[in-house]
């Protein structure tokens, strides 16, 4: 090859192409549209460049492609309750509750924001009641609906006690049970073990052999796979955390812990983890469910498809007293005299308190395309090795090379 033109691919090669490619892929001096999927591709580029995204943290289907679970809403702080409705109608769970509006929880102190950004929801500790009379609590649901995501809550303290029945849940926008019911957290009394729970129309059953540390509801002697909600008093198909620390006095004196719902084709699963376990991909926002270990509860597509009994679900937190669970459950509690007897004497109600540091929804995002990108990123490093190349060859036809 003439001199002439080593040195002319020489000079061709030594202009910055990759940067124009680069500022080509992600929109700068762009001359034509861009494509859906290149708009796509330039959004989720924005986002896996968040300084609170983690590349080491990608997850993988068993189909073998490769996501990350990407922020997509978070309720904390002052905003949280801007985000939620409050219930006031009877409790559809036959509580011995008054469910308060949003300027009636604010006013008599059930529902506020501390200083520190935390959110409180409480049901009444102060009034003393006659028997019979329903106490005041709190019940909010998210204005957004969501089918699929991944639900992380961080509280400091969950309700517990002797005839309180709270609940942290998704529920769907169809008449129940049509678009299903998911209880995260669920429990009465004095209990020390959180209680999952799927309510469905009929077709969805739990798989006894899934990989989950907790143990399935029995009914009749043998464990429940049903979560059909329309059959055996509504009771759907439960399963019994294994830890002590997952609800009740325990979880909330070792300063609470985090509880996340990972719902997506492959199934639903809820951990639990009070505050020492929290794993650190948490805290530092960037979650990566792939290394938690066996989840508490499981409910596997094999069983009941996950997109289809499951949809458009709103979040829900309540607290309710007595009624279908708590209160016909209280005669084998181990709790003094009756549930509405409890109920007179706000003491008993201390420990009635949502106190909660955040919850984020994280929604989950494929990275297919982002090899394109990554060619870019080493292309530069390619040509660069290629042009000394070139630059060697070009040097060594006009024999300047041995007096280099």
């Amino acid at each position: 090859m003439p001199a002439s033109y080593l040195l002319f691919l020489f000079i061709l090669l030594d202009f910055p192409w990759y940067a124009l490619a680069s500022r080509l892929q992600f929109g700068q001096h762009q001359t034509t549209p861009f494509s859906k999927s290149s708009i796509q591709a330039k959004s989720i580029t924005r986002e896996l460049h968040s300084p609170n995204v983690k590349r080491n943290n990608l997850n993988t289907n068993s189909n073998g492609s490769t996501f990350l679970w990407l922020l997509q809403d978070e309720y904390s702080g002052k905003t949280f309750f801007e985000n939620f409705t409050f219930f006031s109608d009877k409790d559809p769970t036959n509580g011995q509750v008054n469910y308060v509006n949003q300027s009636q929880a604010f006013n008599l102190g059930l529902a506020y924001v501390q200083d520190d950004g935390v959110v409180i929801m409480k049901g009444d500790n102060t009034s003393w009641l006659d028997q019979g009379i329903f106490r005041n609590s709190v019940r909010i649901s998210s204005y957004a609906q969501y089918t699929t995501g991944l639900f992380i809550l961080d509280l400091n303290r969950a309700p517990w006690g002797c005839g309180v029945w709270p609940a942290f849940w998704t529920l769907g926008s169809d008449a129940w049970p049509q678009s299903g019911e998911i209880d995260i957290i669920e429990g009465v009394h004095d209990n020390e073990h959180n209680q999952v729970a799927w309510h469905t129309r009929d077709g969805c059953f739990l798989t006894p052999e899934s990989n989950f540390t907790g143990t399935i509801v029995q009914l009749n002697g043998q464990p429940n796979l049903v979560c059909n909600g329309n059959v055996n008093q509504n009771s759907g198909c439960s399963i019994i955390e294994l830890s002590r620390a997952s609800y009740g006095q325990y979880f909330d004196s070792t300063g609470g812990g985090v509880f996340a719902m990972k719902w997506d084709e492959n199934g639903i699963a809820i951990w639990s983890f009070y505050r020492a376990t929290v794993p650190k991909d948490i805290t530092d926002g960037s979650p990566d469910p792939s290394q938690w270990g066996n989840p508490s509860a499981a409910l596997e597509p094999t069983g009941c498809n996950p997109l289809e009994f499951f949809y458009n679900h709103s979040i829900v937190f309540d607290i309710t007293f007595c009624g279908d669970w708590a209160g016909n459950s209280y005669a084998s509690s181990h709790c003094p005299g009756t549930c509405e007897q409890r109920l007179m004497d706000p003491a008993n109600f201390v420990n009635a308190t949502w106190s909660i540091n955040s919850l984020k929804v994280y929604k989950k995002q494929s990275i297919k395309g982002q090899i394109v990108n990554a060619a870019f990123i080493h292309l530069p490093f390619m040509l660069t090795t290629f042009r000394l190349t070139m630059l060697a060859i070009s040097l060594t036809t006009f024999e300047l090379l041995p007096c280099l």
